[in-house]
C-alpha cells in the first residue's frame, strides 16, 4: 500500500486524505428528506425531486444552502420567506448534526497518523454545513486541512479538489493516500497518482475500482503502513 518512493522504493506516506461521509462518519439523511419538507408544508416527493435537481449545485458552491431552499421552496408551489428559509437552513444543520455519528475507528484513525507524523486533509463532497458538523464532531482538529466542494468549487473525482488537499498539505500525490467509500472517488485519486483504498464498511459495498486495495476498517489502513 506504501507509496512509492524516489526510484521506485517503498515509502512511508506523507499525507492521508479522507473522505468524511460513510468513512469517518455514517448519517441518517433520511431524518433531513422527511422533517425538513414537512417544516416547509411540502409534498416529501416533490421536495426530493426539487432538491435532487439543485444537488450538484450546491455541492460545489455554485449557490448556497439558502437561494437553493429558496428555489426548491417555489419548485414546491411555496413562497420563500425569508423568515422559512433561514429556519430550514438552521434546522438543516441542526438535523444534520443530530443525524450524524462517528465510526468507532475514527478518531483513533486519526490520532494514529498524527502521532506518525503523517499530515491529514478531510476531502468531502457535501454542502455548507459539513464544516460546522466536523467542527462540532472534533474531526478538524486532527486534521491539516479540511477541503469541502462547496468551498472547493470542484468536487470527487475532478482532479482539482485532490490537488487543492494536496497542494494546502504540501505533499506531492505519490507521497499520499486517499481512503474514500466511492469506487470513482478512489479512481480519480490513483488517476492523479495518489494511492487509493477503498473502505468497505456495509454489507454490500460497491465493487472496487480495478487496482484499488479494499480495507473493512480505518484501523485496517494504518496496519498496512
Amino acid at each position: 500500500m506504501r507509496p512509492a518512493g524516489a526510484g521506485g522504493a517503498a515509502a512511508r506516506p506523507q499525507a492521508f486524505l479522507v473522505d468524511v461521509y460513510d468513512t469517518i462518519l455514517s448519517c441518517d439523511f433520511e431524518v433531513l428528506r422527511t422533517e425538513l419538507p414537512a417544516i416547509a408544508g411540502a409534498d416529501p416527493r416533490e421536495w426530493a425531486e426539487a432538491f435532487a435537481r439543485l444537488g450538484s449545485d450546491l455541492n460545489v458552491g455554485r449557490i448556497t444552502l439558502a437561494q437553493g431552499f429558496g428555489q426548491i421552496l417555489a419548485a414546491c408551489g411555496i413562497r420563500p420567506r425569508p423568515a422559512l428559509v433561514r429556519e430550514l437552513v438552521a434546522k438543516e444543520r441542526e438535523l444534520l448534526a443530530a443525524s450524524s455519528r462517528l465510526h468507532d475507528d475514527a478518531i483513533m484513525f486519526l490520532r494514529a497518523l498524527r502521532a506518525r507524523g503523517i499530515r491529514v486533509a478531510l476531502v468531502s463532497n457535501c454542502m455548507e454545513n459539513t464544516r460546522p458538523l466536523l467542527s462540532g464532531l472534533g474531526v478538524s482538529a486532527l486534521a491539516d486541512a479540511v477541503v469541502l466542494s462547496c468551498e472547493a468549487g470542484c468536487a470527487k473525482p475532478d482532479a482539482r479538489i485532490y490537488r487543492q488537499a494536496l497542494d494546502q498539505l504540501g505533499v506531492r500525490a505519490g507521497a499520499a493516500v486517499l481512503v474514500d467509500d466511492q469506487p470513482a472517488f478512489c479512481a480519480g485519486a490513483a488517476a492523479v497518482g495518489i494511492t487509493a483504498l477503498q473502505i468497505a464498511r456495509g454489507r454490500e459495498p460497491p465493487p472496487a475500482a480495478p487496482g484499488i486495495t479494499v480495507i473493512g476498517s480505518l484501523l485496517e489502513a494504518i496496519r498496512l503502513l
